[in-house]
């Protein structure tokens, strides 16, 4: 029962980060690793956990979507699927004990997005641009980062899209659900077919993403985006710390 709750919990926090800032992961990866799950197994139950919830936003933005610059949607859509296929099908085949080094670099990467990914994004497109091929190329190393891993790639994308459509974040935000939502899909087939998913965590983990994305949703509207930001970046600081300890300490 105790494993239940914990697992909800941890669900429920990352769902309400997802919806307030994004970072999810920082929560569900903890929790189920501090469950018994080895490394790659908790990535991959905490995308299928975190998935509804991607999936929802996506439905819920797709009368804003568009063309994003010159490139439709649709094309991108077809390799973010192919492309996290790889992604997901590279992390089955990484051993545990490789994964536990990787990771912390992974998470110190979403963490430095989610501190300076906007400004970056702002700063990139003021001094660089680039087409619709280049935008490919780089969605499809989105897509493999995404069934790899995932973290930060919201902003990742964010930044990206920036560059091309010289568009705010929330001109992009029904793309970016819409690639996120694909690429957990895609990963989520991978993930199931070769049984890295743990589903005595996962249910309850699901559950409680989507009620705390739901309230936190919510109290967004009503909550300042300033105490958010830092309370999100001070527990992605954290988590990357953590796990940089029990890798390295």
């Amino acid at each position: 029962m105790f494993s239940i709750i914990l697992a909800a919990g941890g669900g429920f926090l990352g769902g309400a980060m997802n919806a307030l800032a994004g970072g999810g992961s920082f929560a569900t990866m903890p929790t189920l690793i501090a469950l018994g799950l080895p490394a790659t197994q908790a990535n991959a139950t905490s995308n299928f956990a975190l998935l509804p919830g991607a999936g929802a936003s996506a439905l819920t933005f797709r009368d804003e979507l568009g063309p994003i610059g010159s490139a439709q949607p649709w094309p991108l859509v077809a390799i973010t699927f192919a492309c996290a296929l790889v992604g997901s099908l590279l992390l089955v085949v990484t051993p545990t004990e490789t994964f536990d080094i990787i990771i912390p670099w992974l998470l110190l990467v979403a963490f430095l997005i989610l501190l300076f990914g906007k400004r970056a994004a702002i700063w990139l497109h003021d001094h660089v641009t680039i087409g619709r091929r280049t935008l490919f190329a780089a969605q499809a190393l989105l897509g493999i980062y995404g069934g790899y891993f995932g973290g930060g790639i919201g902003m990742m994308m964010t930044a990206v899209y920036g560059l091309l459509a010289g568009a705010t974040p929330r001109e992009m935000f029904a793309a970016r659900t819409l690639m996120l939502a694909v690429a957990n899909t895609a990963a989520a087939f991978v993930f199931i077919g070769f049984d890295m998913i743990r589903w005595w965590a996962c249910l309850p983990m699901l559950a409680g993403a989507l009620a705390g994305g739901w309230i936190a949703a919510l109290l967004g509207k009503r909550v300042p985006p300033t105490p958010i930001r830092l309370w999100t970046i001070a527990w992605t600081a954290a988590v990357t710390a953590m796990f940089f300890w029990r890798a390295y300490g």
